[in-house]
């Protein structure tokens, strides 16, 4: 089974009408980080998981799961 990570990066940030220039320096990395961490390009690490997650006030399992695919 191969497995990966979806996330609502994308989703709750323009729901919030937020840019990924202000997300970025709220959670302290490169728009370019937020871009590929949306795309599906790039895994963030614990912290920078858990300071998204902080940021639109969610739990982490709520910004990041893990999908299965055969």
């Amino acid at each position: 089974m191969k497995e990966t990570i979806r996330n609502r990066v994308n989703e709750l940030r323009t729901a919030n009408a937020i840019t990924q220039e202000v997300l970025a320096e709220s959670v302290g990395v490169t728009r370019q980080t937020i871009i590929a961490i949306e795309k599906g390009n790039y895994i963030p690490s614990v912290l920078l998981a858990l300071k998204i997650a902080r940021f639109f006030k969610k739990s982490t399992e709520d910004m990041f799961s893990i999908i299965y695919e055969k």
